[in-house]
């Protein structure tokens, strides 16, 4: 079956991304967005739809690649005052406090990756090597220098994609408190140059 790679989420599809990112990053994100319901309902109602690549198939968002450039828009959004909104003053200042942690900034000629997200019936056929082969495009014609991610120690499987497309993990930080919360105890930064090769023709639009 033919899988096409387009730039930017499609119109009303943003549910079904936050579906697929909410699977992917649950361990995560469960502790300061959920339970799951309210988790994915924040997340389609806060996506930056031009922050993102996508995999379709017969239509249908089967995985998707979130990124953030310097201007501090990525494809997860929704600020302070949304999660207070969304969830209460009470419930959600401790929630706040936990999504400054997983906060990751990209610096001026850098893009970041904004999660990677593949649905599970589809792993392993080479999807997320495109759709990261995409953002790379996008990040060279933002005239970057270079992509970073984080990945968490107990997600091995995205660790060696990333180092099969050239990441290389520069600073590991550990966070033992976190262990309990979120399942996880350190998170290792991986860079990637960009170069002038990575400029190829764009996807759909």
């Amino acid at each position: 079956m033919v899988t096409e790679i387009r730039r930017g989420v499609p119109e009303g599809a943003q549910g079904r991304v936050a579906e697929l990112y909410w699977e992917a990053f649950e361990r995560k994100l469960g502790p300061a967005l959920g339970p799951a319901e309210a988790g994915r309902a924040f997340l389609a109602a806060h996506l930056h739809r031009d922050r993102a690549v996508v995999a379709l198939r017969k239509g249908r968002v089967v995985a998707v690649g979130g990124y953030k450039t310097s201007d501090g828009r990525g494809l997860t959004g929704g600020g302070a005052v949304d999660v207070l909104r969304g969830y209460g003053l009470v419930r959600g200042l401790p929630r706040l406090a936990l999504l400054a942690l997983l906060e990751r900034d990209a610096a001026r000629g850098e893009m970041v990756m904004d999660g990677l997200a593949v649905a599970p019936e589809l792993r392993g056929l080479g999807i997320g090597a495109r759709l990261l082969r995409e953002v790379y495009a996008v990040a060279a014609e933002h005239g970057c220098d270079r992509l970073r991610l984080d990945v968490i120690d107990v997600n091995a499987r995205a660790r060696a994609l990333y180092e099969r497309q050239g990441f290389r993990a520069t600073a590991t930080q550990r966070t033992p408190f976190l262990r309990d919360l979120m399942g996880f105890e350190a998170v290792t930064t991986m860079h990637r140059p960009v170069t002038a090769a990575d400029r190829t023709p764009g996807a759909t639009s």
